[in-house]
């Protein structure tokens, strides 16, 4: 994983907030014809990184071990936006159950008890963390971990 964190980033303290206050955002991946394709993810800052959660089949992070490189647009309900371009790195080995359920606890502002999961594969209520960290492996989670090179809007 990059040593790259939010403190290293060309990002000031008003883009910080912004992402945190809309952790809903677009990505933008390259497609194998060329074309840009978006889909949205979730982002949560894990050990100072910006993160985010998928699965190792979906087309999107195929897209991304073939090229890294990747948009991610973030807007609030009026006109404020900001864009981070990144180069992302899956990670799906062995500690990653673990990474993924200390990102659904920060994402989901959840410290300590159950936790909801939701994919379109699956629902779950009120998992305790083995349960969390066994759906995780049976859904071939993955984590992406963006290594933000540049950054810009009016956020």
């Amino acid at each position: 994983m990059s040593d790259n964190t939010l403190d290293d980033l060309p990002l000031d303290d008003d883009a910080r907030r912004f992402i945190a206050a809309h952790p809903h955002a677009a990505i933008v991946t390259v497609g194998a014809d060329g074309r840009p394709k978006v889909v949205k993810i979730e982002v949560a800052l894990l050990d100072g990184r910006l993160t985010s959660a998928g699965h190792a089949d979906k087309v999107r992070s195929r897209r991304l071990r073939t090229d890294p490189r990747c948009t991610l647009y973030f807007a609030d309900d009026g006109h404020r936006w900001l864009t981070l371009e990144a180069d992302a790195t899956l990670l799906d080995g062995p500690g990653t159950p673990e990474q993924l359920l200390r990102y659904f606890r920060i994402r989901d502002a959840k410290p300590t008890g159950p936790l909801d999961y939701h994919s379109d594969r699956s629902h779950h209520i009120g998992l305790d963390d083995d349960a969390f960290r066994q759906v995780m492996i049976d859904e071939h989670a993955v984590l992406y971990c963006f290594a933000v090179t540049k950054s810009y809007g009016n956020a």
